[in-house]
């Protein structure tokens, strides 16, 4: 019985889906070409038509997954008018102690060690994968507008939450001692607090 050819857009989503999967299941250091097409069920060949590179195919991982993790929560964020109640829902999801956000942590983990290496991987995705902290400084520029947060700079303070999240979210993968998903959600409202009520 002869495979249906799918249509380019649904075959590059089935390999990115399947090589999320790979990299999840067991880091991007030793997942292949090879790995990813097998999880996919095609050939070699289709997956090196449709990506260059596993860098490529990392990238459309990366945007892929911040679009999926983020959307419904900057949406909700974006939607709920008290600036602290929104932050509240931009934090709530970062660490649920869940397998979902689990592979999370694994994907963007396994990204930032790639771009050490690879500088130049950055670039093509910068603009795409910051919906998180976009959407954390419309919503200190809106907290300081009217008043519920002390004076800031939206974007430096933005991106000093997102550097914070990210570096609990990397010492919950490596399982760092005595740190848990409520104590890094704790961590970062204490920062968020600290930087932002107003004194």
């Amino acid at each position: 019985m002869r495979r249906r050819r799918l249509p380019p857009d649904e075959r590059r989503r089935q390999i990115v889906e399947a090589a999320r999967s790979v990299i999840v299941r067991q880091g991007l250091a030793t997942t292949s070409l090879r790995d990813i097409a097998a999880e996919a069920k095609v050939s070699m060949g289709t997956v090196t038509y449709h990506f260059d590179s596993i860098d490529e195919i990392l990238g459309a991982v990366v945007v892929t997954e911040s679009e999926r993790f983020y959307a419904d929560v900057v949406e909700a964020a974006d939607s709920e008018p008290d600036p602290w109640r929104a932050l509240e829902l931009l934090v709530n999801p970062l660490f649920g102690d869940t397998d979902d956000v689990h592979a999370h942590w694994r994907i963007w983990s396994d990204y930032w060690a790639a771009i050490v290496r690879r500088p130049e991987m950055t670039q093509a995705y910068a603009e795409r994968i910051r919906h998180w902290e976009k959407c954390c400084a419309r919503l200190i520029e809106r907290g300081v507008a009217t008043g519920a947060f002390r004076p800031a700079d939206a974007r430096g303070t933005a991106l000093k939450l997102a550097a914070f999240a990210n570096g609990l979210g990397t010492q919950l993968l490596q399982e760092a001692r005595d740190l848990t998903a409520p104590a890094a959600h704790t961590y970062l409202s204490e920062y968020i607090e600290l930087l932002l009520s107003p004194r």
